[in-house]
């Protein structure tokens, strides 16, 4: 009989309601942060797969521009050295065909021009100073001073001529400077 007056008892009753819902509520709310979690995991392994795969492309990249660079440094000759090759065969079709002066002279005049072409085709200038031009230490080499009726540290000769290729001094220009007047 108790537990029929427990179960016809309202605040019995009222409070199996109220502790049926809050159950219900906690399971529903462990349900849903165990999904968070999932997802927030799902989403981390996400974010590792991409930071992966964005350091193995930076690593690719950086191994390409590597592979880029030293291709350039070995083969960045190559254009030139095909300008050269003209001049080769010029030079050799003037000592194959030695049957007079004229021809040899004719054919070293033509490798020459040749050899100026290539030159001016790749930014090559001669660094050639005239007589009584001011030492330039940047584009001259004074091989020697001599007295001279010019100024002083002024070019007298010029033993070799320099080159310059794009503005940057290649070999200086080898040159006789004037001494100062020593006073006497």
């Amino acid at each position: 009989m108790q537990q029929e007056n427990q179960a016809d008892n309202p605040v019995d009753q009222a409070l199996e309601q109220d502790v049926a819902p809050a159950e219900h509520e906690e399971a529903v709310a462990a349900e849903s942060l165990e999904a968070q979690v999932a997802a927030l995991e799902a989403k981390v392994a996400e974010l590792q797969s991409a930071l992966l795969y964005a350091k193995a492309e930076g690593e690719n990249i950086r191994r390409r521009a590597q592979e880029d660079v030293a291709a350039a440094h070995k083969y960045s000759v190559g254009k030139f050295a095909s300008e050269l090759l003209i001049v080769k065969d010029c030079l050799e079709m003037a000592l194959k065909d030695n049957s007079s002066i004229e021809n040899i002279k004719m054919g070293v005049d033509m490798t020459l021009r040749n050899l100026a072409g290539a030159f001016d085709k790749f930014q090559i200038k001669e660094v050639d100073p005239q007589v009584g031009e001011k030492l330039d230490p940047h584009k001259h080499q004074a091989m020697s001073a001599v007295e001279a009726e010019q100024e002083a540290n002024t070019v007298v000769s010029v033993m070799q001529k320099g080159y310059a290729i794009a503005e940057r001094v290649l070999r200086p220009a080898m040159v006789v400077v004037a001494k100062a007047k020593s006073e006497g």
